[in-house]
């Protein structure tokens, strides 16, 4: 079986107080009232993953008018997706020798806005767009009630899209593609495994916006839609990682994209 070939784009950075990433990271106390608070530096990234059976692109990034008012304010202001405007998708594709119209099938690891925002790109056509069944319908009554979570843009993906439900814990999407439902994040969110030539690759994604994450400390409470959730989620991740030897992708941890892209 000819192994998959994973090309990794990188689509700008996000800054962002850690304390939105790790839980209790900047935490007064009665000795420490105004302890120090770490502004930090986040990457956002996409995938275009070669099977034998069809180009498949691993999410779509942020929409890149993100800091010119399409994102609400208060979001942005807490994650300032900067340089937004300087990787479209066309673009960043274009940068790794890939045209939109080489896509065969997008996988939604979930659609919050700083994943789901490229999306418009495949609006009335017939690419797939796969998405768990729990993330879906979350986003929507997200979107548009004044419930759920506040990441969701209908914007991005309330369009003309061939959407492709997955279900259950793992679904086969190709030849050496295992995508894995990792909820905890949020209802859908799925993650990968990923038969690489002799390097497999364990796409955590965002169960673990940084290594600490993945080493057991919670993400902020407002990123999580159930934290019981979560720490199955990551215990199999975890099981995995130990079973396959595979190298991990993270959701946003700048260092672990660079070693591993």
């Amino acid at each position: 079986m000819e192994t998959p070939e994973v090309t990794f784009l990188d689509r700008g950075r996000v800054m962002a107080d850690r304390s939105f990433v790790v839980d209790g990271a900047s935490v007064a106390t009665a000795s420490n009232r105004d302890p120090d608070h770490e502004y930090e530096e986040f990457v956002v990234w996409n995938l275009v993953v070669e099977t034998a059976e069809r180009t498949i692109l691993w999410d779509t990034g942020s929409h890149p008018e993100a800091g010119d008012g399409y994102w609400p304010g208060p979001l942005y202001d807490a994650f300032a997706h900067v340089d937004a405007a300087e990787h479209t998708l066309e673009g960043d594709l274009a940068d790794a020798g890939y045209a939109i119209a080489d896509i065969d099938a997008v996988v939604m690891s979930h659609l919050h806005l700083d994943h789901a925002g490229g999306l418009h790109n495949f609006a009335g056509t017939d690419v797939p767009i796969y998405v768990h069944r729990e993330e879906l319908p979350y986003a929507y009554y997200s979107a548009k009630t004044g419930e759920g979570s506040i990441a969701y843009l209908a914007s991005d993906f309330d369009r003309d899209l061939n959407w492709e439900i997955v279900h259950g814990d793992s679904y086969h999407l190709a030849d050496g593609v295992e995508l894995l439902h990792l909820p905890g994040h949020t209802p859908g969110l799925v993650g990968a495994h990923i038969e690489r030539d002799g390097n497999p690759l364990l796409v955590v994604g965002d169960e673990a916006y940084v290594e600490a994450n993945y080493a057991g400390q919670a993400m902020a409470t407002s990123l999580l839609w159930s934290t019981a959730a979560w720490r199955e989620s990551l215990a199999r991740c975890r099981d995995i990682q130990r079973e396959t030897g595979a190298e991990i992708l993270l959701g946003h941890d700048l260092s672990v994209f660079e070693s591993v892209s």
